[in-house]
């Protein structure tokens, strides 16, 4: 039913929007492609036109809004609802899993596989059961150590086995023929343990979508109007879905920039933002490109490295921000020193400039780097944070309880099952385990299952009578417990697990015997059963599925607290959709960044360069850019070129014409006395005076020899290099090491 026509008061919807902005909010009915740069304040704009879609008459019942983390799913619903009030709370404002996970809790029994009490397998024991199907088919873990990946990659494609099957019929690698009944042992194993993995939620709405039509158009009545943030991210599973969706009403809003695709190794297509207007071809486009978050200097950085890509639609950032401080630059001897020159100007800018910790990040291109500046970091006392390292729910004590809560919801599901049959200890053998597991295995039946029927379980034979007596009491305590969860909040069935399981005396009982880690385990434990209290506050409706929904839809970024009061170190991928005053973007160099895999492919080179694009923009006032002459790389040193993406930075964003950061400054960082690792002094590389290079100008390179210049751009300059193996390079002609002949 929709409410009265403007109902609403629309001038706090559109105060302060430029007019493109104003334009993409006030655009309604049919198809809308927002193409919003770097900090354009896109999800603002998104936000808005929510609210004045309700102001304008249309029920919350009928709009869905996609977004790629569930903390922007909050902080929009959040702005919604101070703009309009209470009718905000009625949207459907979720990630794409979420929103498929409740769908299927009631959908998902139209496929006579599942039933709607279904839980979900983290990466972690999706990954383990793979395992699990390698060893079963005696195949080597070796060679099929990456069989998850492939697989989910088949589901993010809308490949099912028999798909998988068909396309095998000429197909003679070893590899692929023997994924196939891994891929079908897997799918019998989830289907047994009734457990969808992350990439089954949405491939499974698809499926439903196309095999019972009048559910689909169910869907296409109820969200009549939908818009779907980060459109360039989406894989073919999410567009097709999206478009299935949209079919019948055509009034679909996708928002995002092609220059901020870096998902293409985990199977986004940013195919689907670019051909938007050939899906629809009556689409409205609105380009977003004025910039709220940066300086002009970086922005002039970013837009210097992006305008290099070939496959992009053209667009420039422009900001009516100061013009900044230009970026800081330098070359360091070795990582080490490059560390250490990080962390004391970061200890310069808390002391000096007022800087909080919290306004700081550090973000690498691989995970790996990180090593070298905690190790640095501790040393110098800056507090600091991994984002994307063990994630609160990742811990084991974390992941037992969340076990009990599946085998609770879903007494067929085995995997969380066996991790918890033994914890505590309760003397049940793994070898009457596994004669247990495979008995049920056989039959196609739950292990509860078995044990619930006294005369199955007389058939399991081998089993010890200690054995039969301890699997019967866990049973029937399970039992006790789903009945229990029937009247109980979430955070109560909690505290009721931790006592009935002995799970709770178990920790304690460590503690009285020295195991002082277990306190803290107890604090998480504690701190998961808040959680969870909130949760019911928040969502009094919702079920101890939904509650195991959330759990395992978290994202890295839905944990990350960027008020907290420590560095964020974090890779490139993992600050997408984040800013901070203050950025360092560490380790540019050639095979680092970029990456050494992407070298000898355009499109994965492309990538790695909106990948620095994402990097850059990240950074609101301040950007620093470090490189290393030398790495340790596998435990030998290697000598480092820096990265191109440096070189195709205008040479007027980079302090004296890219050099070193002030010495008084900066390149003088001891860590304290006490921990002082040997050789901290951090040397810099020396800048060569201001010379003007011509075409034709003759030079030699340090390393490469002689050369001639055949193109000048700035302080870029394109040389040809007499030995052909070193054929044509770019340099900046104000940091190589290079003389005029």
């Amino acid at each position: 039913m929709n409410l009265e026509q403007n109902f609403f008061d629309t001038t706090e919807i559109f105060r302060g929007l430029n007019p493109e902005q104003k334009e993409a909010v006030n655009h309604l009915d049919g198809p809308l492609l927002i193409m919003a740069g770097a900090g354009s304040g896109k999800t603002r704009v998104l936000t808005c036109r929510i609210a004045n879609l309700i102001a304008q008459g249309i029920s919350p019942w009928n709009i869905l809004a996609i977004t790629f983390t569930n903390k922007a799913a909050a902080e929009m619903k959040s702005r919604a609802e101070k703009l309009i009030g209470s009718p905000a709370r009625n949207i459907i404002l979720s990630t794409f899993h979420s929103f498929c996970a409740r769908l299927l809790r009631r959908e998902i029994e139209v496929t006579g596989t599942f039933t709607k009490n279904f839980t979900i397998c983290d990466a972690g024991t999706s990954k383990a059961l793979i395992r699990q199907c390698v060893e079963q088919l005696k195949l080597d873990e070796k060679i099929f150590s990456n069989a998850n990946l492939t697989i989910s990659d088949l589901k993010n494609n809308l490949i099912d086995t028999e798909l998988f099957a068909e396309s095998l019929l000429t197909a003679t690698s070893f590899y692929k023929k023997n994924i196939l009944p891994i891929y079908e042992l897997y799918q019998k194993k989830l289907r047994e343990n009734n457990s969808l993995d992350f990439d089954d939620l949405i491939f499974f709405v698809v499926k439903i979508f196309k095999a019972y039509p009048e559910i689909l158009e169910k869907y296409q009545e109820r969200f009549q109007y939908i818009s779907v943030d980060e459109y360039q991210d989406t894989n073919v599973a999410q567009y097709v879905l999206t478009n299935l969706l949209a079919a019948k009403y055509k009034n679909l809003c996708v928002v995002g920039d092609a220059d901020q695709s870096i998902y293409g190794w985990r199977g986004a297509d940013m195919r689907n933002i670019l051909n938007f207007e050939r899906d629809y071809p009556q689409a409205r486009v609105i380009k977003l490109e004025q910039n709220y978050r940066s300086t002009k200097t970086i922005l002039a950085a970013a837009n210097g490295v992006i305008q290099n890509n070939i496959d992009r639609k053209p667009k420039n950032l422009w900001t009516q921000n100061d013009r900044g401080e230009k970026i800081k630059f330098v070359q360091c001897a070795d990582d080490r020193r490059e560390a250490a020159i990080v962390a004391r100007e970061i200890l310069r800018l808390v002391e000096d400039e007022n800087f909080s910790y919290s306004d700081i990040a550090l973000l690498y291109r691989t995970n790996a780097q990180s090593r070298m500046f905690e190790e640095t970091f501790m040393s110098a006392g800056i507090p600091y944070v991994i984002v994307g390292g063990l994630k609160f729910y990742d811990r084991k004590e974390i992941k037992d309880i969340v076990a009990y809560l599946h085998v609770i919801a879903n007494p067929r599901d085995n995997v969380h099952l066996m991790r918890i049959i033994n914890t505590p200890r309760r003397g049940l053998g793994l070898t009457n385990l596994n004669r247990l597991a495979e008995f049920a295995d056989a039959l196609g039946l739950s292990i509860l299952e078995v044990v619930s029927d006294a005369r199955l379980l007389g058939q399991v034979g081998g089993l010890t009578q200690r054995f039969r007596s301890g699997i019967k009491n866990f049973a029937a305590m399970i039992m006790s417990l789903t009945e229990a969860a029937k009247n109980l909040s979430v955070d109560k069935l909690i505290s009721v697990v931790l006592d009935e399981s002995g799970y709770l005396k178990m920790l304690r009982e460590a503690v009285e015997d020295g195991k002082d880690e277990n306190i803290s385990r107890e604090e998480n434990l504690s701190e998961f059963v808040g959680s969870a209290k909130e949760f019911s506050q928040l969502r009094p409706d919702d079920t101890l599925e939904d509650f195991l929904n959330h759990v395992a839809l978290i994202t890295d970024l839905d944990t990350v607290d960027e008020k907290e009061s420590l560095v964020k170190l974090m890779t490139v991928h993992a600050a997408k959709g984040l800013e901070f005053p203050a950025v360092f973007v560490v380790g540019m160099e050639e095979k680092l960044f970029p990456h050494a895999n992407s070298l000898d492919n355009d499109a994965a080179l492309e990538e790695e360069r909106r990948a620095c694009y994402v990097a850059f923009t990240r950074a609101e006032k301040k950007l620093y850019i470090t490189a290393a002459e030398e790495r340790m790389v596998f435990g030998k040193s290697r000598r480092q070129e820096i990265s191109r993406f440096v070189s195709e930075i205008p040479s007027e964003c980079f302090v004296d014409r890219v050099s070193s950061v002030p010495k008084k400054k900066i390149l003088t960082y001891k860590p304290p006395t006490a921990h002082r690792p040997a050789q901290t002094k951090p040397v810099a590389k020396k800048i060569s005076p201001t010379v003007v290079w011509r075409a034709g100008d003759r030079l030699n390179h340090k390393k490469w020899g002689l050369g001639t210049v055949t193109e000048v751009q700035g302080a870029l300059i394109t040389v040809a290099f007499s030995n052909p193996q070193i054929g044509t390079k770019k340099l900046m002609s104000t940091i190589a090491p290079v003389n005029k002949i």
